[in-house]
């Protein structure tokens, strides 16, 4: 009986990595791929992200079983290296939540295109004008104390993985080996990346495989539910085999049904359409239903996060109390319209925006990458100062991923997040000032740290301005 037990709790641990990780990222996957690589580099770009991810998912459970006290996973970069660290890492958190959203609703507005030509592509004006009101809609159910319940997650989790595992058992039957191979390493000489070299397809896939493992520190922090630290380990590692196999099935097999050409011109979200293409218009349908109701119930939980996020560093003093003062119904208000405000601004953004989704995914990313690192750096130190030499390589290699992964993929795009530090540094200016902290004043360390980051910030908008950065 004991075995019994033991077994079907790692099964159950397994299960919430995997569910608490899959986002409607991985309904993009393909055509989002396709138009930068070949099934090859796509291939072994999976391996390389994988590998890394993994080393940050332990990480974040290692700290989690030896720091238990930790209130978020922003609070690491607070417990290593002070309170602007933790001020840069909670903020970048915040901004990655929010800018999820925006990413939300692009994908649920290209998905309601597929039955409302009115809202298709999901970057005209009634597109903007719906996704504003499903967002402030959001925000006062969330602001009237209504939480995301357990039953809700659940039909969450069945909308996302029926029309999910449907389309990969589809797709095994329909693949054709013949044009999966015929151009494996180099894209197709009309392609849409004309004759990129494998180097430069494999970069073209870190942001965008990156982005649909965002989310994985709460899967690390419900493995942490397991009665023995080896158990949550081993959760946590065959959560995150599953959720590779999934994302490589999922975004490789339509590789060896339609050209990369094609696939990269499929309109978003491209399993809906891919899907269609095999087994007919209810394919379409059936993908489309499911993912709506998936996407509008995780859009509920990442309306909670953000403000959820603001709240804890209020509580640690890295931002005024205001963004924690709680109403009647326990919600924090401030938090709350601020958070709908800069998603309102980001929507009428991307009005101008060739590749909306894209780029919303990108400066998510970017942004919660910037959290991700302290968690690798805090690993190497708090490993280090133990002496536990193989959390320390674990920790490193966490690290490694991270830091080598934005600088070849994205690095243009952590500039541009740069931009929205600007309130942050200004806020947790206020919150020393009113708690009296360092004398109210920011520290020489701080000042020098705040000025690179307005500095980069500068810097981007110019190049944006120049047209050097395409938005």
């Amino acid at each position: 009986m004991k075995i019994k037990a033991y077994q079907w709790a790692r099964g159950a641990l397994t299960a919430a990595v995997v569910t608490s990780s899959i986002g409607s990222g991985v309904f993009t996957l393909t055509s989002s791929l396709a138009g930068g690589a070949a099934a090859g580099p796509v291939l072994l770009a999976w391996l390389v992200v994988g590998f890394g991810i993994l080393m940050l998912a332990l990480s974040l459970n290692n700290l989690l079983q030896k720091n238990p006290e930790a209130e978020g996973v922003q609070a690491y970069a607070q417990a290593g290296f002070g309170n602007f660290a933790g001020f840069v890492s909670g903020w970048g958190y915040w901004l990655s939540a929010w800018l999820g959203n925006v990413a939300f609703a692009t994908v649920l507005m290209s998905s309601l295109g597929y039955f409302f030509p009115l809202f298709k592509g999901g970057q005209n004006v009634p597109s903007v004008i719906l996704a504003s009101v499903v967002s402030w809609g959001l925000t006062y159910i969330v602001n009237r104390g209504v939480e995301s319940a357990a039953a809700m997650n659940t039909i969450i989790t069945i909308c996302k993985l029926i029309p999910l595992f449907t389309f990969i058992v589809v797709g095994i039957f329909v693949f054709k080996g013949g044009m999966f191979t015929a151009h494996f390493w180099s894209n197709v000489s009309s392609g849409v990346a004309g004759g990129a070299n494998i180097w430069t397809q494999f970069k073209s896939c870190l942001m965008i495989m990156m982005w649909v493992f965002v989310g994985v520190e709460g899967a690390s922090m419900l493995s942490s539910r397991a009665k023995s630290k080896s158990e949550a380990g081993r959760a946590t590692i065959i959560g995150i085999i599953c959720l590779l196999i999934i994302y490589v099935l999922a975004s490789v097999l339509p590789y060896g049904y339609l050209s990369q050409d094609a696939l990269a011109k499929i309109n978003q979200p491209a399993m809906l359409y891919i899907f269609q293409d095999m087994v007919g218009t209810w394919g379409g349908a059936f993908i489309g239903v499911g993912l709506i109701i998936a996407i509008l119930g995780s859009w509920l939980s990442w309306t909670m996060l953000p403000a959820d996020t603001t709240m804890l560093m209020a509580e640690e003093k890295l931002l005024p109390a205001y963004f924690g003062k709680k109403n009647k119904n326990g919600a924090p208000t401030f938090s709350l319209v601020l958070t709908a405000a800069l998603i309102q601004i980001f929507l009428l953004v991307l009005l101008f925006s060739e590749e909306a989704y894209n780029f919303a995914l990108s400066l998510c990313t970017a942004a919660i990458v910037v959290c991700y690192i302290f968690v690798g750096a805090y690993q190497v130190k708090f490993s280090y100062q133990n002496k536990d030499m193989k959390q320390f390589w674990i920790g490193f290699f966490a690290l490694l991923f991270q830091v080598v992964a934005i600088t070849l993929a994205g690095l243009h795009f952590l500039m541009l997040v740069c931009i929205g530090y600007l309130p942050g540094i200004y806020f947790y200016y206020r919150a020393k000032k009113d708690y009296s902290l360092d004398g109210g004043k920011l520290t020489k360390m701080e000042i020098l740290y705040s000025i690179a980051i307005v500095a980069f910030a500068i810097i981007s908008i110019v190049m944006v301005a120049m047209g050097a950065i395409q938005i």
